[in-house]
């Protein structure tokens, strides 16, 4: 009477009588399954087809095996009563529940009104030698200068930020400007202005927003002050610092400072001789003054402030309080 063989990957049946050492082919080893990849332990043969793993022919012969393999052992079901004694005897361990940080503000934070130090300013060479040579060219250069005129070519664009209109007759001077009075910010791929933040990935998008503050056209500035422009600036930080990348060229060390305190940041930045840049940060953490110092080259200025504690940032500026930003829509609804 014939037997069923239980060696793994045979699955024959056989005749006790013929059963010899080569009668029977294969697997000692278990079957793996790792990464969709399908086969047995004890042969390297790899496949992602179940219908190909059972197919593998064995890598071993021997004898056939009649003897069933043991049923896997079920674990046994403990009642409620069992369960709970066994939760009693397990060993306790003290619990580290680990809780999000605390906002900003209900930390101790110093206070903004501290004194304002200025913050070393470390000039590069290469910021060196390019205000050498412009210095030179402006020396090189005759004094020639036309006398100013109050006239307004037509086609003059307005100088307000965000306003896409030009100077067309003295009836141009009439309309109202809808202008971005903040200044443009591009942080992690995302365009947008500080005045209203309706962020946006593409350009174009970004530069079709419409106003968010009315007021009058701006067509000419005088030269005789300096241009106060939007400078592209950027952040990131580190588990110990924050960097702020403000991106003017040929700055000048002489005519501009920061200044900070622990919460507090101001920055004004003369650069390309008559341009200038201001930015006032309430900082959402808190920062060592004392090693926290600023690196001019010839492209960008980079503001190195090292945190005081090492611990992430949310944003680079505080959020106003709903409280006092709803003071201030009432304010400016007033006016």
């Amino acid at each position: 009477m014939s037997q069923l063989c239980y060696n793994r990957g045979c699955g024959q049946r056989f005749d006790p009588g013929a059963n010899t050492e080569d009668s029977c082919t294969y697997h000692p080893g278990v079957p793996v399954f790792h990464d969709a990849l399908k086969g047995w332990s004890c042969c390297k043969r790899r496949t992602t087809d179940f219908s190909d793993f059972l197919s593998i022919a064995g890598c071993t012969k021997g004898l056939h095996n009649s003897e069933k393999p043991p049923e896997p052992v079920k674990p046994e079901v403990k009642t409620t009563s069992e369960r709970k004694e066994l939760a009693e005897l397990k060993p306790k361990f003290q619990e580290h529940i680990i809780r999000a940080p605390k906002p900003v503000e209900t930390i101790n934070r110093p206070s903004p009104d501290e004194p304002m130090t200025s913050l070393q300013l470390k000039v590069s060479a290469s910021l060196k030698q390019a205000l050498d040579k412009l210095k030179l060219s402006s020396e090189n250069e005759e004094e020639k200068k036309e006398e100013e005129s109050d006239e307004i070519k037509i086609g003059t664009s307005c100088k307000n930020g965000g306003c896409l209109k030009t100077f067309e007759g003295p009836q141009s001077t009439e309309e109202m400007c809808v202008y971005h009075s903040g200044v443009p910010i591009f942080h992690e791929g995302m365009k947008y202005w500080s005045c209203c933040k309706r962020k946006t990935s593409d350009f174009n998008t970004f530069l079709s927003q419409e106003g968010c503050t009315t007021g009058t056209h701006v067509w000419t500035k005088k030269d005789s002050e300096k241009k106060v422009v939007p400078c592209r600036h950027d952040w990131h930080q580190t588990g110990g610092e924050v960097t702020i990348s403000i991106y003017a060229k040929n700055s000048l060390p002489e005519l501009s400072h920061v200044e900070a305190n622990s919460t507090m940041l101001n920055i004004h930045i003369i650069f390309e001789g008559d341009k200038e840049f201001d930015r006032n940060v309430k900082l959402w953490g808190v920062i060592d003054v004392k090693r926290s110092y600023v690196n001019m080259t010839a492209t960008k200025i980079e503001l190195t402030m090292r945190k005081a504690e090492p611990m992430l940032w949310a944003s680079l500026e505080l959020p106003i309080p709903k409280t006092q930003q709803k003071q201030n829509e009432d304010i400016t609804d007033q006016e």
